[in-house]
């Protein structure tokens, strides 16, 4: 599992060890860190100059660190200060790194901008995770000075984007790989800042975060034989979970068999199936393990193609059925067209699986407001809304996207990045339900079973076809293999 944690958390862990930080013996960890990781990729791409670009504060300090052991190490090094004169241990690390043959220029210096447009791998230690959103004035001209095939690493996190996650900023930097020391902030983790960190390598200073809570939890592959509902030698089909799915329509016909078919080879116990007459003969023939109609189940699934309009013969009783199982105390995992069921809060556990649009629709209904909210505002800033709409439901809140986000109205955001593009195809959605539907049925809480569905989903795509076009149903196939493959791990 992969946990951030916020900067007050970290600061406050570093505050825990006055010996380390008084003595500078974790700045000397950080810089240790950062050189090693920059001498390999200067190695890698066959790179000779490197710059790091200053600002005022610790992180700063950390860069010039690591430019004096990569002067040490024999590569053509300078720094580009703001002001060395801004902390005693910023004066050290500027002596220390002239002393070993760096470069050390002031920001006003004629050759600054020269050396950053020389340089073939740029430090950037302008801000740290203490500091605001955006560039500081002075900084602005460094970073338009760095080369387009320059390649940039952050300390710590790209100076300009926020730190606790949120809108990827312009007038930022944009890593192509950040090193951070102890543990990743919500920046590393969280859409969109995260495509702005570039590759992320987590150096141990020996902060202690066992008590802490963590801002963002990604579960990794390790984890799933610890959260797999995987059935004992007593179980029989009913204690394994029964889902109930309402699903699919005239219209949308293979929703069903998608939702249904990710149900059964995730391992789900039993499948009560309730449709209209196509998409029930639809899944008579590809599912002949689901059984038919209402009966005592574990969890719902209502939604997936489900159109709340329909006339068609069977829709009042399908949606009656879907209405019903909204209004029970199971825990429903609602999709799709059960979207427009929800209008308020639901006080049994709940998984609603939004896409943007999806949600940008729901929350301007719910907050009766005359202004209507826009998919582009909520993949902006996809955190924030997901957050508002788990607000207004009292509901975790699976908002899919490249990256997927499972977030109550508070406590940690669980994200989870784990499928191919490929897999932004039809129905993909409907086999994410089938599949965290499963989970729900075999007793996992929502936020468990949506970021544990998004994990295997993204995994089982790999596996339908790795590197290439997958469709829905193949992932939907690939599901049983990929749980399989994982428990051995």
């Amino acid at each position: 599992m992969i946990t951030g944690y916020s900067a007050p958390t970290i600061r406050a862990a570093e505050a825990a060890l006055p010996e380390l930080l008084e003595s500078g013996e974790l700045m000397q960890r950080a810089a240790r860190g950062i050189a090693r990781v920059t001498a390999g990729r200067m190695r890698e791409r066959g790179a000779r100059t490197v710059t790091a670009l200053v600002g005022p504060g610790n992180n700063g300090a950390d860069a010039l660190y690591a430019i004096a052991r990569l002067a040490k190490r024999g590569f053509e090094t300078s720094a580009v200060c703001i002001d060395t004169t801004a902390s005693q241990v910023q004066t050290e690390a500027a002596e220390l790194a002239r002393h070993r043959g760096a470069t050390v220029l002031a920001a006003d210096s004629p050759e600054a901008l020269t050396a950053i447009s020389r340089a073939e791998v740029v430090l950037d230690g302008i801000t740290g995770i203490g500091g605001r959103p955006g560039l500081p004035p002075f900084a602005r001209p460094w970073v338009d000075a760095i080369r387009d095939r320059a390649w940039v690493i952050s300390v710590d996190t790209p100076s300009g984007q926020p730190v606790e996650g949120g809108d990827a900023l312009a007038d930022a930097v944009f890593a192509d790989e950040t090193v951070t020391f102890g543990a990743p902030k919500p920046a590393h983790l969280l859409p969109p800042t995260e495509a702005a960190c570039g590759v992320l390598t987590v150096i141990d200073i020996g902060l202690d975060l066992t008590e802490a809570t963590p801002a963002v939890v990604r579960i990794t592959p390790d984890d799933v034989p610890l959260l797999w509902p995987v059935p004992g030698p007593d179980d029989d089909k009913y204690s394994r979970g029964v889902l109930g799915v309402v699903a699919g329509g005239e219209q949308y016909t293979g929703a069903a068999v998608l939702t249904t078919t990710a149900a059964v080879t995730a391992g789900v116990g039993m499948v009560r199936y309730v449709g209209t007459e196509t998409p029930t003969a639809l899944v008579r023939a590809a599912v002949p393990e689901a059984v038919h109609g209402e009966g005592r189940v574990q969890a719902w699934v209502v939604g997936p193609g489900l159109d709340t309009t329909s006339t068609a013969p069977g829709a009042d009783a399908q949606l009656a059925a879907a209405r019903a199982a909204l209004d029970s105390d199971l825990p429903v995992l609602v999709d799709a067209g059960g979207l427009d069921l929800v209008t308020g809060r639901r006080d049994a556990p709940t998984l609603l699986t939004p896409h943007a649009g999806e949600c940008a629709r729901m929350i301007t209904r719910l907050r009766e407001r005359s202004t209507e909210l826009t998919r582009e505002e909520v993949e902006g800033s996809p955190l924030e809304h997901a957050r508002m709409l788990a607000g207004l439901t009292g509901a975790t809140v699976l908002l899919k996207g490249g990256t997927t986000l499972v977030v109550d109205a508070d406590g940690p955001v669980h994200v989870q990045n784990d499928a191919p593009a490929w897999l932004a195809t039809a129905g993909s959605g409907d086999v994410l339900a089938g599949l965290a539907g499963a989970l729900l049925a075999g007793g996992l809480e929502p936020a468990e079973a949506g970021s544990l569905a998004a994990l295997v989903h993204g995994r089982a795509a790999h596996d339908a076809n790795p590197g290439g076009p997958v469709r829905a149903l193949a992932v939907a196939h690939a599901v049983g293999p990929t749980v399989a493959a994982l428990l051995r791990s």
